[in-house]
């Protein structure tokens, strides 16, 4: 049971709240630095341990080997072929690293993470005894979680700007990312349940409100936009979470070779759907560009200003138009915004990376620290 789910209005969702009682006042409030959104729906992970930074650094895609307490970035852990596996946000406190995951993923992320270890002196332990708080900085929200007691860990979200290494596929002068500065506080339990208990009603806002913040940025999410065959450029997950210059890890050549040759085979795309009728898709519904299934809505919300919103995993041939999604025997417009063009990585003028094949074949004295798989 969360602690929220005792302040006024509150109506909790599958996942943790969905709403206190009014979604659009939430979400107005949110996108303001007003609000504070419980993230009953991540989890986090503790790496502690030495040599965290650089095993981390050798079996992820982020380039994590000198994060400096107190940074923040975002990790994909992915299989041989490059499709993503797992994802995280990363804060480092000097002592420990933090791994902030959707909760679906927590798990499986750890008991990965512990397999890999070998002879590493690191740990990794799932705290689920710590609570998450969203927040967007620069308002009273801000204030207030930094005033806790205990002095909260707070994660910054990468996605705001492109991450040194990063390259944006997204062909736009202003990207909506960079106008949510999103930010997640790690607390105690008992912080968490102190403030719930204090803190005036209107000072949270639910999942629904903190989503379709998400959506309008054009953020991914492994709970939303990963499957099984989901690589980091369909999404323009290179934009946050890989570092495109640093040494091997796993499922590299894959990156290196889609984002030298371009052409992913799917990319994402924001839809602007009709809202004259009151059906709103759910995630998994099919998108047609006449009558052919081009791809699925994978996060769908209704959004304070911009009304009913989503992103879509689209077939890399999706005509670059107007599309239909259908939702329960009805045909809704949707208006697309080409987030990832479907030339992808070609196109991008930046030195290429050599894949790794064509590397020299001289012995690197870091092959010793890297797992066999890598």
């Amino acid at each position: 049971m969360s602690d929220f789910e005792n302040v006024h209005g509150a109506v909790p969702g599958e996942q943790g709240i969905a709403h206190f009682g009014d979604p659009f006042r939430e979400q107005r409030r949110l996108a303001a630095g007003d609000a504070v959104a419980p993230l009953d729906d991540r989890a986090v992970i503790e790496v502690a341990g030495p040599e965290r930074l650089g095993w981390l650094d050798s079996i992820t895609s982020q380039a994590v080997g000198s994060l400096s307490a107190g940074e923040s970035t975002e990790l994909l852990v992915l299989d041989p072929q490059g499709r993503v596996e797992h994802a995280a946000g990363v804060l480092d406190d000097g002592s420990s690293t933090w791994l902030i995951a959707d909760a679906a993923d927590a798990e499986g992320l750890a008991t990965w993470l512990t397999r890999m270890k070998f002879r590493t002196q690191a740990s990794v332990e799932l705290r689920p005894e710590l609570a998450l708080l969203g927040f967007v900085d620069g308002g009273s929200a801000a204030e207030l979680v930094r005033g806790l007691d205990a002095a909260p860990l707070v994660w910054a979200d990468p996605w705001e700007r492109v991450s040194l290494g990063g390259h944006q596929y997204a062909e736009v002068a202003d990207h909506p990312g960079a106008a949510l500065p999103w930010r997640v506080a790690i607390v105690s339990e008992q912080t968490a349940r102190a403030l719930a208990e204090s803190a005036a009603p209107e000072t949270f806002a639910g999942l629904l409100a903190a989503e379709a913040l998400r959506i309008a940025a054009w953020r991914p999410r492994w709970a939303s936009e990963v499957d099984e065959r989901s690589l980091p450029h369909e999404s323009d997950w290179i934009r946050s979470a890989v570092h495109l210059n640093k040494g091997c890890y796993r499922g590299q050549e894959t990156v290196a070779k889609v984002h030298n040759l371009g052409h992913p085979p799917r990319r994402l795309a924001a839809l602007q759907l009709d809202g004259s009728d009151a059906v709103l898709p759910e995630p998994g519904a099919p998108v047609f560009a006449g009558e052919e299934e081009v791809g699925r809505i994978t996060s769908v919300a209704r959004h304070h200003e911009e009304g009913p919103i989503a992103l879509a995993i689209l077939s890399r041939r999706a005509p670059a138009g107007d599309l239909v999604v259908r939702a329960e025997g009805i045909d809704i417009a949707a208006g697309q915004q080409v987030i990832v063009p479907a030339d992808a990585g070609a196109t991008a003028d930046i030195p290429r990376l050599t894949r790794l094949s064509r590397r020299p074949s001289a012995p690197d004295p870091r092959d010793a620290a890297r797992t066999p798989d890598a």
